[in-house]
């Protein structure tokens, strides 16, 4: 009989949610997840609440949060840190844009070095590499 969501063990919690055990561990250790008690003899068992708790995990990490940021909305998520949270995703939404405008110039000179290496013909030294070196 298959589980249901008040009584998951921890391989179940993680199956449900699409990640590995080892996750579910990780975030308990870092706070974002409870550790259930243990019943004397027994297993611990998870509810939905901890897989809806770790779909917010995964889901916050898919757009570029980071664990402590997680944490951070996580302290906010009654709804009355509504402007912190927003503050939190303004500095994470600035970081990827830094972070794309770094990527474009990256491509703009790998471009550039494909480009002379392609009209390098008959010489011996590759221009890619010799610029690379420089």
């Amino acid at each position: 009989m298959p589980a249901t969501p008040q009584t998951l063990t921890i391989g179940a919690l993680a199956a449900e949610v699409g990640v590995n055990v080892e996750t579910v561990r990780f975030y308990q250790r870092r706070g974002l997840l409870a550790e259930p008690a243990r019943p004397p003899g027994g297993v611990r068992r998870y509810g939905p609440g901890d897989a809806a708790r770790v779909r917010f995990v995964k889901s916050a990490q898919r757009v570029g949060f980071s664990l402590d940021e997680v944490a951070q909305l996580l302290q906010l998520e009654d709804g009355t840190g509504c402007g912190q949270a927003r503050a939190i995703a303004t500095q994470r939404l600035h970081d990827v844009r830094q972070r794309l405008a770094d990527l474009q110039r990256i491509e703009a000179a790998l471009a550039a070095l494909v480009a002379r290496c392609a009209s390098a013909r008959g010489r011996v030294a590759c221009p890619l590499i010799g610029a690379l070196q420089g």
